[in-house]
């Protein structure tokens, strides 16, 4: 089973940069598709599902992202390193929450529902 561990968050200001990583251990990341989600505050309640934002396949061939977040964002992959990473440049205020990652070995979906393996989340915080 793969493990994943998110890393990359913090505290930022309007306009700034962050680079998150996703890493894969257990076994090779190579094959899994990958997907961020985040989980905006005040969003925990039951029912409240974590919002799609960027997803890639096994092989970086097929890349999505959520309308709120193209041309800002840029998701890729190293499978080399089993990490997935997502660029986010000219962060904003509603850019705040949980970020997650996800893996699937099928091709990514933007469903959270549909993912059974997660990461334990990375807290990205966009002061105006």
């Amino acid at each position: 089973q793969v493990q994943l561990i998110a890393s990359g968050g913090g505290l930022v200001q309007t306009g700034d940069s962050l680079n998150l990583s996703c890493t894969a251990s257990g076994r090779t990341f190579n094959g899994w598709s990958a997907t961020w989600f985040r989980q905006a505050p005040g969003s925990q309640a039951p029912g409240k599902d974590r919002e799609f934002v960027a997803s890639i396949n096994w092989n970086g061939d097929n890349i999505n992202y959520d309308d709120s977040v193209r041309g800002r964002f840029t998701i890729s992959r190293d499978n080399a390193k089993n990490t997935v990473y997502l660029q986010m440049n000219s962060l904003k205020p509603e850019d705040t929450g949980v970020y997650f990652c996800a893996a699937r070995t099928t091709a990514p979906v933007s469903s959270p529902n549909e993912y059974h393996v997660w990461g334990q989340g990375t807290q990205v915080t966009v002061s105006s």
